[in-house]
């Protein structure tokens, strides 16, 4: 089953630019966009395979040294983990604004003060994605502080849920 879909040029090139301006990917957007007809739980599991996806590419373009595309697959791997909590708590996660107030929300909750600065992390390889400003060595730090919020965000979720 091919699962690939033609979009005509015109088409995606509106998609990409109405998803950079929020925050979002193009899959991310889509999802927004077909959120009335699905329900939270088809939400959360296309987030998750969406994590999946961004953090297998991620750690591929690292690899491959092309920190422009890894920059910003890291920053899908944590707005998706962000769309799975605003999902099950209810919040809204369809703006980069919306991601922050997520933040806040699970730090007032946890009482991990540490969130904030490793979503800023975030936020810096989200930017050089689109102004490419980032060394090797100042994305290597910004990349540990994406891991380690990841895995925090994971824990959370998994606490949320039962």
């Amino acid at each position: 089953m091919n699962t690939e879909i033609e979009i005509p040029e015109e088409l995606r090139e509106l998609l990409h630019r109405k998803a950079r301006n929020l925050g979002k990917t193009i899959p991310e957007l889509i999802l927004e966009l077909v959120t009335d007809v699905t329900n939270s739980e088809t939400r959360i599991r296309i987030y998750e395979k969406l994590h999946e996806k961004y953090m297998k590419e991620a750690e591929d373009f690292y690899k491959k040294g092309d920190l422009i595309q890894a920059s910003e697959k890291y920053w899908g791997t944590v707005t998706t983990l962000l769309s799975i909590i605003g999902e099950l708590e209810e919040l809204p996660h369809y703006k980069h604004i919306h991601f922050n107030e997520i933040i806040s929300h699970v730090t007032e909750k946890t009482g991990d003060r540490e969130l904030p600065r490793l979503f800023a992390s975030a936020e810096r390889l989200h930017a050089n994605y689109h102004h490419g400003f980032l060394k090797k060595i100042e994305f290597e730090v910004h990349r540990e502080d994406v891991l380690k919020l990841v895995q925090k965000l994971k824990n959370y979720i998994s606490k949320v849920r039962t």
